[in-house]
Parts: structure tokens; C-alpha cells; sequence
């Protein structure tokens, strides 16, 4: 084993935000390699599939340097062990993230021994966002500029066409163009 130290950014990103990418690099800039393992997780009922997550990531991180996205379906130890990473990096927004990440932390130390959990916090103007509320805001038509990569916002436009473009409302007709019917 080498001596660069691999950490794993594990999480399902649906989707990714801006939140994501700042502790991405802040992580970037403690490790010398990342890996954003996008995690299959049927059980969520993801907005996007695992393959458009992946894409998406990958270009919001392409100007980063030791960054690598990969997938995974499995136990997120079995990955992080298959990567040679020795840290598992999860994000900490509130005090009420705490117990459910220090439940999860015990269960992989139990599974996982050697792998050690880092939490890390974000930036101020990112402790209120999670991709549940983004993808909702979107859903409802709501400004999402900001809150998420352009790619992201780019998709969740595609996805959601009503969602407001940088502060503008959509027209009262309820369609892009503005026409009635």
C-alpha cells in the first residue's frame, strides 16, 4: 500500500448540490485522492439515475484536481476497501445531522475496522441545503440558481421546465413560451 491517503465521499447526490462540491473540496484539499462514490439506492426512488449522477459529477468536478466519481451497490465499506481508501469523509450541516451520522459511523467501524469516518462542515451558506429540498424547490417551480452546479440546475430544468431561471418567474400562462393552451 502506498503512502497517499484516499478518502471516499460516499452519498446517493440526487443531485448533487453546492453543498457536495464544497465538501468535496475541502476534502480535496486534506487528501491526496477523492473518490465521490454514487451510491445505487433503489429504496430512495432517485430523481436521476445512478449513470446521469455520475456524469453530473464528474463535470462539476472536472476542474478539481485528485478527484475521481465512481459508482457502487453495495455495503459503502466493501467500496471504500476496493478503493484503498482509509477515510470516509460525511458532510455535518446541524447538530441534528449528528446522531443519525454517529449511528452510521459506529456501524461501519464495527464492519469495517481500519476505516476511519472524518466529518467535515460546510460552508455557512451551505448548512440548510440537502438535494430533498432542492429537488423540491424545483419541483414547485422555485428559484434553484445557486443552490446547485450549472449542470445540475441545466437537468433539473429538463426535468422540471416551470423551475424559475436565475430569480425570473415563469410566464402566467404556465408554458416556457408564454403562448396559452
Amino acid at each position: 500500500m502506498s503512502d497517499s491517503r484516499t478518502a471516499v465521499f460516499p452519498g446517493t447526490f440526487d443531485p448533487f448540490t453546492n453543498g457536495h462540491l464544497d465538501l468535496t473540496r475541502r476534502a480535496a484539499r486534506l487528501f491526496d485522492r477523492v473518490v465521490v462514490a454514487v451510491a445505487h439506492n433503489p429504496g430512495k426512488g432517485a430523481l436521476f439515475a445512478v449513470e446521469e449522477r455520475v456524469e453530473m459529477i464528474r463535470a462539476s468536478t472536472r476542474t478539481l484536481r485528485r478527484i475521481e466519481v465512481v459508482e457502487f451497490s453495495d455495503l459503502v465499506v466493501d467500496c471504500a476497501r476496493r478503493l484503498e481508501a482509509q477515510v470516509m469523509i460525511r458532510g455535518l450541516r446541524a447538530v441534528s445531522d449528528f446522531e443519525f451520522e454517529f449511528q452510521m459511523a459506529l456501524m461501519n467501524r464495527r464492519l469495517s475496522p481500519s476505516l476511519e469516518v472524518a466529518f467535515l462542515m460546510p460552508s455557512q451558506q451551505y448548512t440548510y441545503l440537502n438535494s430533498t429540498l432542492v429537488k423540491e424547490v424545483a419541483r414547485l417551480g422555485g428559484q434553484i440558481h445557486g443552490l446547485v452546479p450549472a449542470v445540475v440546475e441545466d437537468r433539473l430544468r429538463d426535468r422540471f421546465p416551470h423551475t424559475s431561471r436565475r430569480g425570473r418567474k415563469p410566464p402566467a400562462s404556465g408554458r416556457a413560451d408564454g403562448r396559452r393552451g
